[in-house]
């Protein structure tokens, strides 16, 4: 939903055709160059030509710095990707929040943008009406007060939500693009059963981690067909939450790969000390590891334990491939903004790495890039990356916490070993032109401002 003064210079654009630069700067709220006010004006001259879609949001909570405030301040304001302000393209239409805790901000945030909150999923993607009412759905089942099952993963109602956001759509006999924010479920058959459910209806659907859109330091491609020898993926976060967006970052270097992508064999959750044996056993490379640190600290490390405050700080999956390819996803330490990326290839000698840069404000800039990729995913019903790169992390992320839970024994995975083919979505990845803009000097702001400007 466009802010008052963007609805303003819309509808001049609409009757004239034209636009004043002060104005349009004036409602952009941040200062920005001439590629940004072509790229923004595009955005707005499409969207004079046909009715913008609507979206349905529904979440589980709306809190300061929760998945649903970072994502959708980038739906409701401009925002900069890559350096340009960028208006969204779409209007939100409604909200279902699940809880109302102490401190949120959906009632505050619907009432500033005239959103209408409803007390169903039905009710907020019908508009309070009997059908289907919006032209996509944004599911955001991430934060809130939910239990722990044995295994220690957080029982988010991802499918809850699914099951009654596809209700309304066969009811209504009208399948709309759909988004799931992180990975499907905690639980792998629910998983398999939403993507099977998507496929067979024909629902455009998406899913996934902001981590890999994000800015890479020092710059890292990757030739397609590449031949892995060793490849690790670094996270300083928790168990299962940061696992998986490292096992995302994981397969989105990965997947492209000579042969592509097989599916995977063999998950194994390895915790301080059968990480080390298993090093020592050549199952990882610690070398690779140190190279994807060291782009991030900018300094040679000669140890990684001893970097570390806690040695214990560390833990793994490790993760065998159909094609024999075996790869890392690690924890090292405790920074909620490490993402880091190191491998090998075959023939070389030489280590390639990268650090993902996530711009000022902690992870919030990250799911700039994130909702760009949303909305183009809603405007055109085409997700910018394969939904099966989600579906597969889902299940290593599942079967590594059943390791986990029987003390790291390796867990044949017959039902992950599935291709799928990889799309070149590198037009969706922040090249770090934002935080020209953004820098680390500009505070960060509360409530919905997603470029921090003065309101």
């Amino acid at each position: 939903m466009a802010t008052p003064t963007s609805r303003r210079l819309l509808s001049s654009v609409e009757r004239t055709g034209k636009v004043n630069r002060r104005d349009f700067f004036r409602a952009a709220g941040v200062a920005a160059g001439s590629a940004a006010l072509s790229s923004s004006l595009g955005r707005y001259a499409s969207a004079g030509l046909k009715r913008r879609p609507k979206i349905g949001v529904v979440f589980t909570e709306f809190r300061y710095m929760s998945h649903a405030h970072v994502i959708l301040e980038n739906f409701l304001e401009d925002y900069l990707f890559n350096g340009e302000l960028t208006d969204p393209g779409v209007d939100v239409a409604s909200f279902y929040a699940a809880q109302l805790p102490s401190g949120e901000m959906s009632k505050k945030v619907a009432a500033d943008y005239g959103i209408p909150m409803f007390d169903s999923i039905d009710e907020a993607l019908c508009l309070g009406g009997k059908e289907l009412a919006v032209d996509a759905v944004l599911s955001i089942g991430e934060h809130g007060n939910y239990p722990e099952n044995e295994l220690g993963q957080r029982m988010y109602p991802r499918k809850q939500f699914f099951d009654q956001i596809v209700a309304v759509m066969k009811r209504s006999n009208r399948f709309v693009p759909l988004f799931n924010d992180k990975h499907l479920s905690y639980r792998w058959d629910w998983a398999k059963e939403m993507y099977d459910t998507t496929a067979e209806l024909g629902i455009p659907f998406m899913a996934g981690s902001s981590v890999p859109l994000a800015q890479r330091q020092p710059e890292f491609e990757l030739p397609a067909g590449a031949e892995f020898a060793e490849a690790v993926a670094i996270h300083g976060g928790g168990v299962e939450s940061y696992d998986f967006h490292a096992l995302e970052l994981l397969q989105s270097m990965i997947e492209n790969r000579k042969g592509g992508e097989t599916g995977v064999s063999r998950v194994r959750f390895l915790d301080t000390e059968a990480l080390w044996k298993a090093a020592d056993d050549g199952l990882w490379s610690v070398p690779v590891a140190k190279a994807a640190v060291e782009a991030e600290l900018g300094r040679q490390v000669a140890d990684l334990r001893a970097e570390l405050e806690k040695p214990e700080q560390m833990h793994g999956v490790l993760v065998e491939y159909k094609d024999g390819f075996r790869a890392l996803a690690l924890k090292w330490g405790s920074s909620s903004t490490r993402w880091n990326f190191g491998c090998r290839l075959k023939g070389e000698e030489k280590i390639r790495a990268t650090a993902l840069y996530v711009g000022p404000w902690r992870n919030r800039n990250l799911f700039k890039a994130l909702s760009h990729a949303i909305q183009h995913h809603f405007i055109h019903g085409e997700a910018p990356y394969p939904v099966e790169r989600t579906l597969l992390v889902t299940g290593i992320l599942d079967a590594s916490m059943h390791s986990r839970h029987e003390s790291g024994k390796p867990l044949a995975t017959p039902e992950l070993e599935f291709a799928y083919k990889a799309k070149d979505f590198r037009a969706f990845r922040e090249n770090g032109a934002s935080w020209k803009i953004i820098t680390e000097d500009v505070p960060e702001p509360p409530g919905i401002n997603p470029n921090g400007d003065k309101k």
